[in-house]
């Protein structure tokens, strides 16, 4: 890592730093190219759809961790960057780490390995400097805040005026090294992974925030010094793909989302005070995550935001967003001062007043007994002072001894799983987030284990996360080996494969219980070898998911595979585990709805046969629909999905939090909502099933063409058969003959060309065959706009008995090549009850007085941009034929000069013989010209010939091949009569004559395929 810093500014402004990450691995394999460059703290990030758009942003600090780093012999990347130590002076300090999910905050925060993170080397100096200065200095490490609070409802944020914000009931653990804050935090993560899987959700999707209380006591100036170092990782801050993004009717699914907006309300209304605008109120009280963080942003703190980019091309619009909010955070002021302790500020005013009182006794000791009362009462006083500060400190140090405890109570269980670790197998738990991944582990001891929600038995293992039973499976541990047993009902899947029997575990299995509990099994120590346990991730466990449902990457590396079809596998390994939470929730829920991945347009093309754009959609299935006497059908993108998915959870939690209210579980009813807030629910559109190809290229030739059309679904599935022709035709919709068949597409142009698209029937449509009452409607895609079919309803094979003609006034060559390399795209339309038929969009479309529409037009526009160009090209052309008629015209008045003199020198008595032999020289070039002017004519004239001789030549073989046509044809007839006499002498068998005639699908290669239809059939 490369650091660059600009001097610090003498305002108190959040300082602001930027830090750019390495490629991960979905972006190397996506191909992706670096689109952020840095110079000096100046960063510039540009556009990759547009290589002009670039946009640059300055900050405090900027890191460059993309390239340029080396790795040392312990594993070690990165230098640590010096900066100033605010803590030392009695500030409050905070560090944010602000970004997109997967842009390497936790990695800034925490580290991973031996590349320690911001908070153990902020620890590391901390207590360096402890030693360096041997002062009396105590460090307290503030637990995690978390989901996974010991109270159902989490913990309580209250309001003091002096305090201002705080956490009612977090622990404080004081720590002598930082080997100790380290521990603290590994503890605090296993807690906020068991959060995690508690909930429903695969990761935490938390913000982490931890406290650090650093006091000074400076003992000759009685002074004491306190210190809050606010450390917060913020959940990650990506956005929905504009490519996927769409309107929903529900809100925004997610607090975490809800309370970074709030962050950016609050920053920004920060940022408008710094400018000198006037805001009336800034939304501090808005949410948790702002309340705490009140004093660090426009309050009592130095501040320092860190804001984590990806430089992949792919992650522009994110790494944007990020940017600018960065940008507004640095123009907020903060008010910093210096703390001191309330409890040693009420210990140095009693100290005080105890000096005084004594000064006051020795001067009355002085006077003599005259104050013998007035003294005791003072001494009286004295006592309950030195009472009340050892009362505090007696308190205070009685707290620290409680809470040490504590601390030796974690450290005994720490020391103790790390001994068990080497004495039995266990299972470790692989999350989304690799900060919460290895941080739990479930060992599985000599005998039989059960697993499951149920806690109260003697040998079980307690685990939580949707889909998980009170008795999930049972683990056996016998002889050296370790075996599996799923219990009725309860979903086990080993190493991507579902498992309903007894099954042995081998030393880095993967195993997924419930929903989407994921554990990596390891095996006794004398299994395990070398093996690089990071290779099973998260993703590891979908892809095999993703493989056993046949949705694998090929190829022999992933650098031959397509980019974006790498991009919409690793969105469908993304989506699996959500949709798997969200089946189970509505099955708990008894909502009846099932959630199903598929891929759109993976098998589809557009008009011209190139593959189109892949996406990843959720088809939504309610059955348990009362409304409706059938099933009705939803898709929804993957930003619409991921949205409801949070809302969802928010139900389900309501639901348990009733279920844990209410002990007789199966006396609550299944969950009601109204229509309009109900996340399961969506009103019914229409449902593209399917499309099929056309392909026109006949019609250039004037050639009808009769086909039956697949209509292929988005992953390739036949959802029906459709009978379409293309006809040839007259202005007034007469079909052509045989005779209009035309041998060059070049004869049409300039002249008008008409046909028609019969749509006949359409035949064993499943969308019907699943549920009688739904329909179907046909859109055609021709070059400009889309036009549907009237609504069938309850028929499996409706006739559709459809014609639409469309024509062409003045064919162009432009219409000519799009007949002959593209296809009209057909869409079949699914329609349910309760939604609106589909309509065709005539605005923009011309038709003739007969209604039939009008192809290969400009628009006036362009019509006029056309004219113009053609004046301009006559305009010059006759420009230059002028230039070259006044050239001539000037080279034939010179000839003319020339031949006048020649004439008057004749006629003047020149000499005769010079004469004489003038005019036989002219002559004389005059007749070489004729004959030169002849044989040219004579060669012509052999060529045509030679054509003509060509052309008879070929007419010849013509009438031969088709007298030997007729022939062959008359043979063959011979022969099925005989054949045919022959059978019927028989068996009796039933004869089908088939003819093999061209089927006229012309792809883009001009190819044909050849099509047998039964003609007649002998009984």
């Amino acid at each position: 890592m490369r650091a660059k810093a600009s001097d610090m500014h003498s305002k108190d402004c959040v300082k602001v730093a930027v830090r750019v990450r390495p490629f991960n691995k979905r972006e190397r394999d996506a191909g992706s190219r670096c689109i952020i460059s840095l110079v000096s703290t100046s960063i510039s990030i540009q556009d990759p759809r547009d290589c002009h758009n670039r946009r640059s942003f300055c900050f405090d600090y900027a890191y460059w961790s993309h390239s340029g780093f080396t790795r040392d012999q312990t594993g070690l990347f990165v230098p640590e960057e010096l900066g100033g130590r605010y803590a030392d002076q009695g500030y409050n300090a905070t560090l944010l780490a602000y970004g997109q999910t997967g842009s390497g905050k936790s990695y800034s925060m925490v580290g991973y390995g031996p590349n320690k993170g911001l908070v153990p080397k902020l620890c590391d100096r901390l207590f360096e400097a402890i030693r360096e200065h041997q002062e009396n200095r105590q460090c307290q490490v503030v637990d995690l805040l978390s989901r996974g609070s010991r109270s159902a409802a989490g913990l309580r944020v209250r309001e003091e005026l002096q305090r201002g914000f705080y956490v009612e009931g977090l622990r404080k653990i004081p720590c002598e090294n930082a080997l100790q804050v380290e521990q603290l935090m590994e503890q605090g993560t296993r807690t906020r992974t068991t959060a995690a899987t508690q909930m429903n959700a695969n990761s935490s999707r938390s913000h982490m925030l931890i406290i650090l209380q650093l006091k000074q006591i400076f003992s000759k100036e009685s002074i004491t010094k306190q210190s809050n170092i606010n450390l917060v990782d913020l959940a990650g801050s990506e956005r929905q793909r504009s490519s996927g993004s769409e309107a929903d009717r529900l809100k925004e699914g997610t607090a975490i989302n809800l309370s970074l907006t709030t962050l950016g309300n609050v920053i920004s209304a920060l940022a408008d005070v710094a400018v000198g605008k006037k805001v009336v109120h800034i939304p501090y009280r808005d949410s948790v995550l702002t309340k705490l963080l009140q004093s660090a942003l426009g309050g009592n703190s130095r501040t320092v935001m860190i804001a984590t980019l990806s430089p992949a091309d792919i992650c522009y619009e994110e790494s944007l967003s990020t940017l600018r909010y960065a940008e507004r955070a640095k123009r907020i002021q903060n008010r910093a001062v210096v703390n001191e302790s309330p409890t040693e500020r009420l210990v140095k005013e009693l100290k005080a007043e105890n000096a005084r009182l004594l000064q006051k006794l020795s001067r009355m000791d002085q006077e003599g007994r005259r104050a013998t009362d007035e003294s005791k009462e003072l001494r009286q006083l004295l006592t309950q002072n030195e009472l009340q500060i050892r009362a505090i400190q007696t308190l205070w140090e009685q707290h620290l001894q409680e809470a040490l405890k504590d601390w030796e109570q974690q450290y005994a269980n720490i020391t103790q799983e790390r001994r068990m670790m080497q004495m039995y197998p266990y299972i470790l738990n692989v999350n989304e987030d690799a900060q919460l991944s290895g941080v739990v582990k479930l060992f599985i001891q000599e005998g039989e284990w059960g697993i499951g929600l149920c806690d109260s038995a003697p040998r079980s293992i307690s685990i939580k996360g949707l889909g998980i039973q009170d008795h999930h499976a049972v683990f056996r541990n016998e002889q050296r080996r370790v075996t599996l047993t799923p219990l009725t009902g309860s979903k086990v899947i080993v190493n991507g494969n579902a498992v309903y029997e007894t099954a042995e575990l081998q030393h880095l299995d993967r195993l997924i219980l419930g929903s989407n509990c994921t554990y990596l099994f390891i095996g006794y120590p004398s299994e395990r070898g070398g093996e690089d346990w990071s290779r099973y991730d998260y993703d590891y466990f979908q892809s095999e998911l993703a493989a056993a449902e046949g949705i694998h990457l090929s190829g022999n590396g992933c650098s031959q595979t397509d980019p974006s079809l790498l991009a919409v596998f690793y969105d469908y390994i993304q989506l699996m585990p959500m949709v798997a939470e969200a089946n189970q929730m509505s099955q708990e829920l008894s909502k009846g709805v099932e959630f199903k991945l598929e891929i759109k347009n993976l098998a589809l093309s557009d008009s011209r046969g190139h593959d189109l754009q892949k996406d990843i959609v959720v088809r939504v299935t309610d059955a348990g629909s009362k409304q409706a006497s059938v099933a009705q059908v939803w898709m929804w993108s993957k930003a619409k999905f991921v949205n409801r998915k949070f809302l969802m959870e928010e139900v389900y939690q309501q639901f348990k939090a009733a279920q844990h209210e209410d002990n007789r579980v199966e006396s609550l009813p299944a969950v009601v909502l109204p229509r309009d807030k109900d996340p399961f629910w969506d009103p019914v559109e229409p449902l593209l099933l399917g499309t099929a190809h056309l392909w026109l290229q006949s019609l250039a030739f004037r050639i009808p063409l009769e086909e039956q059309l697949e209509m292929l679904g988005s992953e390739g599935t036949e959802e029906a058969i459709l009978q379409a022709q293309l006809v040839p035709c007259t202005s007034t919709g007469l079909p052509l003959g045989e005779d209009d068949i035309l041998i060059d597409p070049s004869e049409v142009l300039g002249r008008r060309l008409d046909f028609q698209l019969v749509l006949d029937q359409c035949c064993g449509v499943r969308w019907i065959r699943e549920a009688r009452n739904r329909g179907i409607q046909i859109g055609v895609f021709d070059c400009s706009e889309l036009l549907y079919t009237p609504a069938v309803w309850h028929n499996i094979n409706p006739l559709l008995d459809h014609r639409v003609q469309f024509t062409s006034l003045q064919t162009s060559q432009r219409l000519l090549d799009y007949l002959q390399s593209s296809a009209v795209v057909l869409e079949l339309w699914g329609l349910q009850e309760g939604c609106s038929v589909l309509s065709s969009s005539l605005g923009a479309v011309r038709m003739t007085a007969e209604g039939v529409f009008i192809i290969d037009l400009l628009d006036p526009s362009q019509a006029a941009l056309s004219d113009s160009a053609e004046l301009s090209c006559s305009v010059r052309a006759l420009q230059e034929d002028l230039e070259k008629l006044k050239r001539l015209n000037e080279s034939l008045r010179k000839e003319n000069h020339s031949l006048t003199e020649q004439l008057n020198t004749v006629k003047t008595g020149g000499d005769g013989a010079r004469g004489r032999s003038l005019r036989p020289s002219c002559d004389a070039e005059f007749a070489r010209a004729l004959k030169v002017f002849y044989h040219s004519m004579t060669s012509e004239e052999s060529d045509l010939l030679g054509l003509r001789l060509f052309v008879d030549e070929q007419s010849r073989l013509l009438r031969d091949f088709s007298e030997q046509l007729e022939v062959s044809v008359s043979t063959l007839k011979q022969d099925v009569a005989a054949i045919k006499v022959k059978n019927s002498s028989g068996t009796g068998a039933v004869l089908s004559r088939l003819a093999v005639t061209p089927c006229g699908s012309v792809g883009n290669e001009g190819r044909r395929n050849l099509r047998c239809v039964p003609l007649a059939a002998v009984p």
